[in-house]
């Protein structure tokens, strides 16, 4: 009997080598199934590689599995501590990369998967779909293309490759791809002495509200005491409200409270600036530099660079063929898109969710990670360890197990979450911005903090 015929003895396919990824990795081998983990980079999570320099503002003892810590324990390795907060290379190198080691050939590196779809069924045909096993295409470095067959597929790939556009519409700003070569979509890394020349002493734009604007806001500022002439521009699509800075002192992740601040201590200092109700429509290319013109006709004074973080999207173009179900705003499975819509929930209505929630119409597919969070910007590392938990249970036929979500998250300081309320009185009275609090979510849950 060939294997396309016995799906139970097919791999369960996991597509990314992230944290996530990894991690379902760990959680199916516990339960005695078969991961094969297909990766595009060439080593463990490599999209952290690529933020190596920032630091995480959650604690090691909130980035780490228990499954996962399983796996690597007869290796010798030794949990970092667990009060320390560790950049995004420190992760990879203390534990993202040990654990894939651990793992071994279950691991692909350098395997890009161009698409999923029921083996000898599109997205049209019903005919005997649920028996067929997924078939996985996938395009190596080499060039080479292959087709892997599978019980299940985890799509814990992430968002990192997709940036939101500068453009408020969602759209690329008109001018924004000609000016590409002025314009970055990742916070830039001054220990890079190129990186370091190409901002000191100039006027920089920062677009977005959230940790990674915060981020190169307070490098910036750094920048600007050491070199004369540097200032941020901070771009913003809402006005100034109390929780545009964040938590603060109130977040129980005290390191993102202390962004905030930090980003705050900038434009008080005027090191930064802050142009509010601002949305971006164009990109105008002058001798002097970058124009960004906005919808009510604004033009803002020339800039020699761009710094736009305006939130990742997921790439659903290589699922195409299988059945999604998918909020029409969010991008996120329909069942968790309502728990965690930033235009409805406040920092401190987040729900417990796990294999229910994460399903499709088409059996057997899952999002994990941040990229089941499609657009929502809430997304926390324990949040995808305890999904992918719950995956790996489902799978095993313990449905019991699979339904009993218990999940701590901490109280993030922000009405709104990502900051959606254009104005103060559109923003939830009281709730978590009167005071700080611990979301205890499910039956004996234990306050363990929360993600990345």
């Amino acid at each position: 009997m060939s294997l396309a015929n016995t799906p139970d003895q097919l791999p369960v396919v996991v597509i990314g080598a992230g944290p996530v990824g990894l991690a379902a990795a760990a959680h199916l081998v516990e339960r005695g199934l078969e991961p094969l983990v297909l990766e595009a980079g060439p080593g463990a999570g490599t999209a952290v590689r690529d933020w190596a320099h920032v630091r995480l503002f959650s604690p090691w003892a909130e980035l780490t599995d228990p499954a996962a810590e399983k796996l690597l324990a007869p290796t010798g390795w030794v949990r970092p501590d667990g009060a320390a907060y560790p950049a995004g290379g420190d992760w990879v190198e203390q534990y993202l990369q040990p654990l894939a080691d651990v793992l071994g050939d279950r691991v692909r590196y350098g395997t890009e998967v161009v698409g999923v779809a029921r083996a000898g069924r599109d997205r049209v045909v019903d005919a005997a779909r649920e028996e067929q096993p997924f078939a996985v295409h996938t395009l190596g470095t080499d060039g080479i293309e292959q087709r892997i067959t599978a019980r299940a597929v985890v799509d814990a790939s992430g968002t990192w490759a997709t940036p939101g556009p500068m453009g408020a519409d969602g759209l690329p700003a008109l001018g924004e791809k000609a000016a590409a070569d002025r314009i970055s979509y990742r916070v830039p890394d001054f220990r890079d002495p190129a990186v370091r020349a190409r901002y000191a002493g100039r006027r920089t734009a920062v677009v977005g509200s959230g940790a990674s604007a915060f981020t190169a806001l307070a490098q910036l500022a750094d920048l600007a005491e050491q070199e004369h002439g540097t200032h941020a521009v901070w771009i913003l699509r809402r006005g100034l409200t109390g929780t545009t800075y964040g938590g603060g002192e109130a977040d129980q992740l005290p390191a993102r409270g202390a962004l905030g601040l930090r980003a705050k201590a900038a434009v008080e200092a005027g090191r930064a600036s802050a142009v509010t109700g601002f949305r971006t429509t164009a990109v105008e290319r002058g001798s002097e530099g970058l124009v960004l013109v906005a919808d009510d006709g604004r033009r803002l004074p020339p800039v020699d660079e761009v710094i736009v973080l305006t939130g990742l999207r997921p790439d659903l173009s290589f699922l195409s063929e299988i059945r999604l179900g998918l909020d029409e705003r969010l991008q996120a499975p329909t069942a968790l898109a309502p728990l965690i819509d930033p235009n409805v929930h406040s920092c401190g209505t987040v729900y417990p969710h796990g294999v229910t929630e994460l399903s499709h119409p088409e059996q057997g597919i899952y999002l994990a990670g941040m990229k089941s969070y499609g657009r929502a910007p809430t997304f926390l590392a324990l949040t995808g360890y305890e999904q992918v938990r719950s995956i790996a249970a489902a799978l095993a036929g313990d449905r019991e197990a699979a339904e009993r979500v218990e999940l701590t998250l901490p109280e993030t300081g922000v009405c709104g979450g990502a900051g959606l309320y254009e104005e103060p009185e559109a923003a939830q009275p009281g709730g978590c911005c009167a005071a700080p609090a611990t979301v205890r979510i499910g039956v004996g849950a234990e306050k363990t903090g929360g993600g990345c």
